[in-house]
């Protein structure tokens, strides 16, 4: 299934003991359209407040329902702010976290006073003055196949930090500022210290040229804050053509 979910009322994606999460409610719900207990699988564990609207799920089932209808029966169940894009059936051994190629997020800035009151939970909210274009020069810097130790928050269970960043990206769209990156993985919190960056070049805190040596340093210290989750979603999830 393909999924979208507002995330701000939820712990994360992950189940969690005395913890709303959007897979406990995922299963709660699925338990009660078929009466089975399922666990369910994600491309990604988004963290308390990201919003996603191109996540991933799988689960077995032996429910009859056909693959096609499980979207219209189990929106029926699901609450206002998770919803089924997609469903259908996939082959037995398809995982949708081991055998995705790549994911794309995106994370949002508010640059408004006004309309604060309707985008905090869905934007960083920042009417700070910010040098957009050194920001965008900014983004080259992180592209390409790179060890990201510094753009890592503590606590991560990765073995290695090395990934591979196919795009970075900062639009301007109207009162939004919109950073798109898709990678072939990420590490604990990236996407949201990788703009927690960005604004530090924009307030000229970091200069342009210094994205390079902080990759270089794997220095987590000298990479910027990691910015709140709200501003962050998961786009979309890719598969080679085969995997389905």
């Amino acid at each position: 299934m393909i999924i979208e979910y507002d995330g701000s009322r939820y712990h994360g994606f992950q189940k969690q003991q005395n913890a709303h999460t959007i897979q406990a409610e995922l299963e709660k719900q699925i338990e009660r359209l078929t009466g089975e207990i399922v666990h369910v699988d994600s491309a990604g564990r988004t963290d308390a407040g990201v919003h996603a609207c191109g996540q991933v799920i799988a689960f077995d089932t032996a429910a009859t329902i056909p693959g096609d209808r499980w979207k219209l029966a189990l929106n029926t169940f699901l609450p206002p702010d998770i919803r089924i894009l997609h469903s259908t059936e996939a082959s037995a051994n398809f995982h949708p976290q081991f055998q995705a190629v790549s994911k794309r997020y995106s994370y949002y800035l508010y640059r408004r006073k006004s309309g604060e009151v309707f985008h905090r939970h869905y934007a960083l909210c920042t009417t700070e003055p910010l040098q957009v274009e050194e920001m965008q020069e900014a983004c080259r810097y992180i592209i390409g196949r790179h060890n990201f130790l510094a753009f890592c928050a503590r606590g991560s269970t990765a073995k290695t930090f090395e990934r591979t960043v196919r795009e970075c990206c900062l639009t301007s769209d109207g009162p939004f500022l919109r950073l798109d990156i898709e990678a072939d993985g990420f590490l604990y919190n990236m996407v949201r210290i990788v703009m927690g960056t960005l604004l530090q070049v924009g307030r000229g805190k970091i200069v342009t040229t210094e994205i390079a040596d902080i990759i270089q340093s794997r220095d987590r210290t000298r990479a910027g804050p990691t910015v709140p989750p709200q501003g962050l979603y998961l786009v979309s999830v890719i598969y080679p053509p085969d995997v389905g």
